[in-house]
């Protein structure tokens, strides 16, 4: 399909690789240990240091490297449990009918009135925020919105008749749910994951600027955080060092999930399908 060969999607695509196979080799790419002192305190950039150090003497450049690893698991994780959740509501609750959708939607509901934003920072202040923590959090906060959106096109596909036939020759649910409506939905999974994985890079950021994330994880956030806590760092070149490269990260990870969600946005979208 030549929507999958559009620079949007090819330019996401490429980021995302490239950011994936960071997060993956850091342990092997990363010339220091992100938690040893391996230098004086804010040493400029060199030959030794790339990205120089930070207000301790850590190696920026080893710590950039595994922050990809941090936010990557946590945007892949959350994106995974929201739509593993928006199925099994969703897609069920359409299949079911009847008290079954009607008390399935009732609790849809109740999780979208929730402010989810102030709910994440509060959680986090209460009992800190983890990777795991971070990402069942996010998981749960994104899942409603989309278990709407996949109960929706669920309802469309069962008037279609191949359910019903399904379901007539002996078809269990989960048979029904493995076999046709999943496939049949995989681009609106697609798409719900890849928009939940770019939000969930900014919460998880987010998080760890504020200081509400494990203060002894490696992350974008954190990296930024510490910036901001060391006295008088924007008086002086160290903060072009220090915050450029994981602001600049962060950056680049939205726009790979971005370019990647509206480069596949023509094939992924049904309406723009039934449109073109």
């Amino acid at each position: 399909m030549s929507v999958l060969r559009s620079p949007l999607s090819l330019a996401g695509a490429a980021l995302l690789g490239g950011l994936l196979l960071v997060g993956a080799l850091a342990p092997v790419i990363a010339p220091y240990d992100p938690h040893a002192l391996a230098g004086e305190a804010l040493e400029a950039p060199s030959s030794r240091h790339l990205l120089g150090t930070d207000g301790i003497g850590q190696d920026l450049f080893s710590r950039v490297l595994w922050g990809a690893r941090t936010s990557l698991t946590v945007a892949l994780g959350a994106a995974g449990l929201a739509m593993a959740l928006a199925v099994l509501v969703g897609v069920t609750a359409a299949l079911l009918g009847g008290a079954a959708d009607t008390v399935a939607m009732r609790v849809v509901d109740v999780f979208l009135a929730l402010p989810g934003l102030p709910l994440l920072v509060l959680v986090a202040a209460m009992v800190g925020a983890n990777r795991l923590t971070l990402i069942l959090l996010i998981g749960v906060i994104r899942w409603p919105e989309l278990a709407r959106v996949l109960r929706g096109q669920t309802l469309t596909l069962r008037q279609r008749g191949f359910v019903a036939s399904a379901r007539g020759f002996g078809g269990g649910l989960g048979w029904v749910l493995r076999r046709h409506l999943v496939p049949a939905l995989a681009p609106l999974i697609l798409a719900g994951f890849i928009t939940v994985a770019g939000t969930a890079v900014l919460m998880e950021a987010g998080l760890a600027f504020l200081g509400l994330s494990d203060p002894t994880a490696v992350s974008w956030g954190g990296i930024l955080n510490r910036a901001l806590l060391q006295p008088g760092l924007y008086f002086t070149p160290a903060w072009t060092w220090w915050v450029l490269p994981a602001g600049f990260a962060i950056t680049l990870t939205v726009l790979g999930f971005t370019f990647l969600a509206v480069g596949l946005e023509p094939a992924l979208n049904p309406r723009w399908r039934r449109a073109s």
